[in-house]
């Protein structure tokens, strides 16, 4: 078991459930009787390093999340423009103009007897999968984009949902990281939004946002698609994790709790026939039938 410390939430005058709405001291960003839950990191199913379940982990231990480039202070991989960019179906969502973006680690398949890579940001306005082809330095990325797939075998089947059509506008502008800076971070971003080609889609994560894991994403699928959830072991014997929103406080700091967005593990059978487990957003599924 690892030693690293890990900071859930930080509110005041709440118990370890980050439950309701909380203020913080504005001139400390602690607030009054700061309570704070921590927990060593540890070895699980889907990493080296997890935390709240062994599979919820990091994607690459030690390392982040993206594919490094030959520069450390920029992620980005040139691309060769006009390449289509598909969902986890093989579906083509559109044409990237994009002449840059991140890369997932660990994320390839293969889509129209091609290799593809999973990209962190596309021109359809959300992760996609674009050909490796189109990567410029294709043969230093292949060297470094490694492998790595979620696992659910021996999980007990829960519920069936699908990929709701819609959205709450109002969860998609709070961030999932306390005090953030950043203008990503959102809520929305685990959610079922609207994208340049008109359709809503989501992201399927890896692990879990707010808890210094990184929530990367490692698949993209359309509004309607079919999520098996799966009964996942966590340290609160509950099986899904749930994490604090922040909005706003009167310093225009995010340090003010507004709810919490719970994530429950699953898998997707894509239209290609693969599996792929991971995380998704409560609030980005509704019950349905019929999953695989």
């Amino acid at each position: 078991m690892k030693n690293t410390l890990f900071k859930f939430c930080a509110v005041a005058l709440v118990s370890s459930a980050c439950g309701g709405e909380v203020s913080v001291d504005e001139s400390t960003g602690a607030g009054e009787a700061l309570s704070v839950r921590t927990q060593a990191a540890y070895s699980g199913v889907n990493g080296t390093y997890c935390l709240e379940s062994p599979y919820n982990c990091k994607l690459q231990d030690p390392g982040g999340n993206r594919v490094p480039t030959n520069d450390p202070a920029d992620d980005n991989w040139g691309l060769v423009t006009g390449v289509p960019i598909r969902d986890g179906n093989g579906t083509v969502m559109g044409t990237n103009t994009r002449t840059s973006s991140a890369f997932n680690y660990g994320q390839t398949r293969t889509f129209a007897g091609e290799l593809h890579a999973f990209a962190v940001s596309t021109s359809n306005s959300s992760a996609g999968w674009l050909p490796m082809s189109a990567i410029l330095g294709r043969t230093s990325f292949e060297q470094k984009v490694g492998h790595v797939s979620a696992l659910g075998s021996g999980l007990a089947k829960m519920a069936c949902y699908a990929v709701r059509n819609w959205h709450d506008s109002a969860l998609e502008v709070k961030k999932v990281v306390y005090d953030t800076t950043s203008s990503n971070e959102r809520a929305g971003d685990y959610l079922p939004l609207v994208r340049a080609n008109g359709l809503r889609s989501v992201n399927l994560t890896f692990n879990v946002p707010g808890m210094a894991l990184g929530g990367p994403a490692v698949d993209h699928f359309p509004a309607g698609t079919k999520f098996q959830r799966l009964d996942v072991p966590t340290d609160s014997g509950a099986p899904s994790i749930d994490i604090p929103l922040w909005v706003q406080d009167s310093a225009g700091r995010y340090r003010q709790q507004s709810g919490t967005m719970k994530f429950i593990y699953g898998y997707v059978i894509a239209a290609t026939g693969t599996k792929r487990n991971g995380w998704m957003a409560y609030d980005a599924l509704e019950v349905s039938s019929g999953c695989p």
